[in-house]
């Protein structure tokens, strides 16, 4: 017998899971955005770069963190609850932005106040490693059989326009204040905004509806170890994902990250035209992410979905890369839209084959691992392994070859994988 939330149970059971992923990528842009400002009040120096890397450094231990998040709530997930692990890691992720937004910084109480930065960013990286994959699992669960592609999706609606809200508030406020302003208090305003989304997001969660179909394999979660039978009993399913997840991380990250610097840097077109017209298309994507899910509910079975889009952006990734070379207008947008379109494939899609892919029992486990290895891991890294190739190979088209790389990669995974897009939830 099949349960399915009642249609008020599900409006919540979607805003729930949406607001989390607001919450981590808002904190995930804005921190990048307002890097710059915050390497100069938390790591002061004579040397600005040193003092950039150290931010960035921070930044990148927040990554670090994701794959022991990914342990820690697939296990919780798994053997307690889908809302339980959604619930611990909103309030993870809400405190301490919270805190960050109170930081003395390194004026007010010197060396210790870069130490209580990290310590912030790694209990977000902690929690961070849990989120996307424990709402999507919870979403995916929660829907009828006909929408689980479109109720996947929307965990990455949350994170695009949580990508949207960050760097827009941050541009707001660094528009809006002068810089003195900005740097004695302006800095902690979005910050404190995304306290606020985190308190939503804690009182959204707190009778959040439990997911039926979880609850039924209760005697196959006290028998079993969920992260044991991810690394055995499923240990295929486990690669796979891994390899779809980094290909999929690094698309990510080329086309709505780096891309806008490789035209900077090699190619002179202006970067804030590189990011503008950047911005447009991860707008464009809170249309088309949840139409590429429906898509996959009612017309391609997913695998198949996802293996042609990421076999066009293999294909595609030399003529397009070499029409850019013109730096033309024209060829910016639509390069970039492009991009924009394929990667919506996979953003709308993939969520739902990953949670298929694996029975409940070690779903989310497997998932997490998968998710944070892949998107966190590889995808987090690609902007500094493509700077590196380019400069090891000394042509700024190695990114094309990187791309291709990467495509094949994920399409190995897809042609290994069994698609269960129109079986019921094992």
């Amino acid at each position: 017998m099949v349960f399915h939330l009642e249609k008020s149970q599900r409006r919540t059971a979607i805003a729930a899971g949406v607001i989390g992923n607001i919450m981590e990528w808002y904190d995930f842009a804005l921190y990048g955005y307002m890097a710059s400002i915050l390497s100069v009040l938390f790591f002061p120096g004579d040397n600005k770069i040193a003092s950039l890397l150290a931010t960035y450094g921070v930044f990148a231990a927040g990554f670090i963190m994701r794959p022991l998040g990914s342990l820690l709530f697939g296990w919780i997930g798994d053997k307690v609850s889908r809302s339980s692990a959604m619930m611990i890691s909103v309030v993870m992720m809400a405190l301490p932005t919270i805190l960050l937004g109170l930081l003395p910084t390194y004026k007010a109480i010197g060396v210790l106040a870069p130490v209580l930065l990290v310590m912030v960013r790694l209990i977000q990286g902690l929690s961070v490693g849990g989120e996307f994959s424990s709402s999507v699992a919870y979403l995916v669960e929660t829907a009828p059989k006909n929408k689980r592609g479109l109720s996947g999706s929307y965990a990455n609606v949350g994170s695009m326009a949580g990508m949207l809200l960050g760097s827009g508030l941050a541009s707001l406020t660094t528009s809006v204040l002068t810089s003195p302003q900005v740097h004695a208090w302006g800095w902690r305003l979005p910050f404190w905004f995304g306290a606020v989304l985190g308190i939503f997001a804690i009182w959204l969660r707190r009778h959040l509806p439990s997911s039926t179909h979880f609850q039924k394999h209760a005697n196959e979660r006290e028998k079993t170890s969920p992260l044991k039978e991810a690394f055995t009993e499923n240990l295929r399913e486990t690669v796979q994902a891994v390899l779809v997840a980094s290909s999929y991380g690094a698309l990510f990250y080329i086309s709505l990250v780096f891309l806008p610097n490789w035209l900077n840097e090699y190619i002179q077109f202006p970067l804030e035209k590189a990011m503008t017209i950047n911005t447009l298309a991860t707008a464009i994507l809170l249309i088309l992410v949840p139409l590429m899910g429906w898509a996959s509910d009612h017309f391609m079975r997913r695998t198949h979905i996802i293996a042609l889009s990421v076999g066009i952006f293999g294909l595609s990734a030399y003529p397009l890369l070499f029409w850019l070379a013109g730096a033309t207008l024209a060829a910016v947008i639509t390069v970039q839209i492009g991009f924009a379109v394929l990667i919506s494939v996979l953003c709308g899609v993939a969520p739902a084959m990953f949670v298929e892919l694996f029975p409940t029992k070690d779903r989310l486990s497997g998932y997490s691992v998968a998710y944070n290895l892949g998107l966190g891991v590889v995808g987090g890294s690609t902007p500094m392994i493509c700077t590196w190739l380019i400069s090891f190979t000394g042509t700024k088209n190695a990114l094309a070859g990187f791309i291709l790389g990467v495509a094949v990669l994920g399409l190995i995974g897809l042609l290994w994988m069994t698609d269960r897009s129109r079986e019921p939830l094992r």
